[in-house]
């Protein structure tokens, strides 16, 4: 039998391995190829992302006189954040060679980024003179000297790197940044259409004219990751408004410090040693890259390429639920009846809808809502004005803490406030990730409650590209729990246990129930009876649940679980989780709904819900999962989540020794979005007929 620590993965290079998997999306041939673009960029920010939030807190735990390990594969920072790097230079290798064919492959199609080497004389002289005209009149050369110390570089900006020998024989070193948003990134060779060169390798080419007094000695694009894990508790003023706390704490995340440097070329080692010194990083931290530095110019390349629609996915258009007509109030339908809305193959638009029948519904009394990402011109934000103005309670709880969205959030504060919304921004220790929204209703001497739960944010424009789950129910003892949430939420609390009956409340109210309803399955698998655990999530990192599906599995537990980014549990380990499967669907749109089911038949348990399994999700956020009760909501949550296990096409299955493997299950490749799609149209399709 294998040992416990076998089965854990360590959480970081557990979601390198979700990253390379979306780096693959960006090599598959059977991707269309300018979608595949998309996924190279996907992957590049996703990256950016991971060093300035992971990195940089395992690089301010190696400055803790505390060594702190890993609470898994014990760990300690400094192991962790060596692996990352070893495992990121080899991924930037697979990257180059994706990023050479993805090159290659749009050649044919009229496409190519080019070089100087490829450009004849003429076009030479046309790129100098544009350089002279267009480029060098808005660049800032600096050289650094005593007089002149090294610059703040911006987070992710561009700048070129120059080591210069002055005519005295002096070393120097010149910077010049290279973002700018006067000049275009891409700029096309007039006798070659559709041939373009990245505006940083102009400069990096013509970087002599900057200094025309020097040697130049070597040169690269450089580019500064820094770390953005900056804690609102650390900034914490009881004296400072909430809002105007959280403005300054984006101004100084702005200034935090770098926890990579990337090189377009490689430099000297003497040129790498100052370069670390005057960043205050180490060496291992400064990767050469082979592919441009900033890949977000691949959209302007998409955008020459619309004329080619096979090169792009098929037009995809959230279809009209056929249990809801739109003609007719939503709430009205919704005491009749729970419904169920599945994102992206179905439209948010029943939603939005009974936000607005509810600003106009003369009996609504108040409507409550938790925000934590919102979409720009929202319509959601529009209905809650609109209550507010008809006289209607509009409570609204804005969490300010949505990391990289709190700029957002409070502009959008600002204007729900000032439309006589009444707002919450959420609690000190805990941030607010529920999605829950309560509407009270008067009815006859009495009220009646109208709850939506969902797993995902209330935002227009990702529910057209992310899959979530968006239940909409006039059950009591949900909104009766709900209203218990926002009670709490109101008076700066958390709901204790033994205070909801149905919903599973984050932070003291989720974790153990779902370890209780573990403990039930093992219960009746010893007993002798069936039992089966099915996990829909984006994350498992929670120790205290990953124990408790080992001992699952060791009962003899069938265990289902589809985590599409980080998994410390591995599968398939010998003697200890023999009973687990876990399958990883990366496909056309970012899975991210969360369902639980424990149980088989009609006493099976299923919830959706907010939370991952992941420690900050369980136990120091604020998270709602919701039980399902109408039986046509349910067999739609079962027939996604079995669909989704038996995909091939998208679904990668992890083996016991933590790699991901394609696997091979339908005589056709199944894509379980795209069946998800064809069966929303089909239905819209069969309602319009049968009207």
């Amino acid at each position: 039998m294998k040992k416990l620590e076998e089965c854990y993965t360590n959480r970081e290079l557990s979601w390198l391995q979700f990253n390379e998997r979306v780096l693959n999306e960006a090599g598959n041939p059977r991707v269309p190829l300018a979608e595949r673009l998309t996924f190279a960029s996907i992957y590049q920010t996703n990256l950016d992302e991971f060093f300035m939030v992971r990195v940089g807190t395992l690089m301010m735990q190696m400055n803790s006189k505390e060594k702190i390990r890993e609470n898994k594969t014990k760990m300690t920072s400094e192991e962790q954040v060596a692996a990352i790097l070893d495992r990121v230079c080899t991924l930037e290798k697979k990257k180059a060679k994706i990023y050479e064919q993805l090159m290659g492959e749009l050649e044919p199609k009229g496409i190519r980024i080019i070089n100087f080497n490829k450009l004849s004389k003429d076009e030479g002289d046309f790129l100098e003179k544009y350089f002279d005209a267009h480029i060098a009149p808005f660049l800032s050369p600096m050289i650094i000297g005593k007089q002149q110390p090294f610059p703040f570089l911006a987070n992710k900006q561009l700048y070129a790197i120059v080591l210069l020998t002055s005519q005295k024989g002096k070393k120097k070193t010149g910077i010049v940044p290279c973002s700018n948003s006067v000049f275009k990134r891409l700029i096309e060779i007039p006798t070659r259409p559709g041939c373009f060169m990245l505006s940083e390798e102009l400069i990096l080419h013509f970087i002599s004219k900057l200094y025309p007094k020097y040697v130049i000695r070597e040169k690269s694009i450089m580019r500064v990751t820094r770390n953005a894990d900056i804690d609102a508790q650390d900034m914490y003023d009881e004296d400072m408004d909430y809002r105007n706390m959280m403005e300054e704490l984006i101004k100084k995340r702005v200034r935090l410090d770098p926890v990579r440097v990337e090189l377009s070329r490689k430099i000297n080692s003497k040129a790498v040693d100052e370069l670390s010194c005057f960043l205050e990083i180490g060496k291992k931290h400064i990767i050469s890259v082979k592919t441009p530095l900033d890949m977000s110019f691949v959209f302007q390349l998409q955008s020459y390429l619309r004329d080619k629609p096979e090169l792009f996915f098929e037009k995809r258009t959230p279809r009209d639920t056929p249990e809801l007509s739109l003609k007719e109030s939503i709430l009205d339908q919704i005491e009749k009846k729970d419904v169920l809305l599945s994102y992206p193959f179905e439209s948010m638009k029943p939603f939005i809808k009974m936000l607005n029948d509810a600003a106009e519904d003369p009996d609504v009394v108040s409507i409550k809502m938790t925000l934590y990402r919102v979409a720009d011109r929202s319509k959601i934000i529009e209905a809650l004005i609109e209550a507010a103005e008809n006289g209607k309670e509009v409570i609204v709880l804005v969490e300010l803490r949505a990391r990289f969205d709190e700029a957002n959030n409070i502009e959008m504060s600002h204007r729900l406030e000032d439309a006589g919304c009444q707002i919450l921004y959420g609690l000190g220790d805990y941030k607010v990730h529920s999605k829950l929204c309560l509407i009270t209703k008067k009815k006859g001497d009495g009220f009646e409650y109208i709850t939506q739960v969902g797993t995902g944010n209330y935002n227009e424009k990702t529910s057209r590209l992310y899959t979530d789950l968006s239940l909409m129910t006039a059950d009591q003892k949900i909104g009766a729990d709900a209203a218990k949430v926002f009670m709490a939420l109101q008076k700066g609390e958390t709901i204790e246990a033994g205070e909801v009956s149905e919903l599973l409340v984050a932070p003291k109210c989720l974790q153990n129930k779902i370890v209780d309803m573990i403990d039930e399955q093992i219960a009746a698998k010893e007993a002798g009876n069936e039992a089966y655990i099915g996990i829909k999530i984006n994350s498992l990192t929670d120790k205290v649940l990953i124990d408790k599906l080992i001992d699952a599995s060791k009962a003899g537990v069938r265990t289902e679980l589809i985590v599409r980014g980080i998994c410390c549990l591995k599968p398939q380990v010998e003697g200890v989780t023999d009973n687990i499967r876990v399958i990883s669907v990366v496909g056309r749109y970012l899975e991210h709904s969360r369902i639980y089911r424990f149980g088989v038949g009609e006493d099976e348990k299923i919830y959706i819900a907010s939370a991952d399994f992941m420690t900050r999700n369980t136990v120091r956020r604020v998270e709602v999962a919701a039980p399902v009760h109408d039986e046509h909501a349910r067999k739609k949550i079962c027939h996604i989540f079995d669909t989704i296990m038996l995909d091939d096409e998208k679904g990668k299955e992890q083996r016991a020794d933590g790699k991901y493997a394609d696997r091979k299950i339908n005589s056709t490749p199944l894509d379980s979005q795209e069946l998800f799609y064809k069966e929303a149209y089909d239905r819209t399709a069969d309602a319009g007929s049968r009207r």
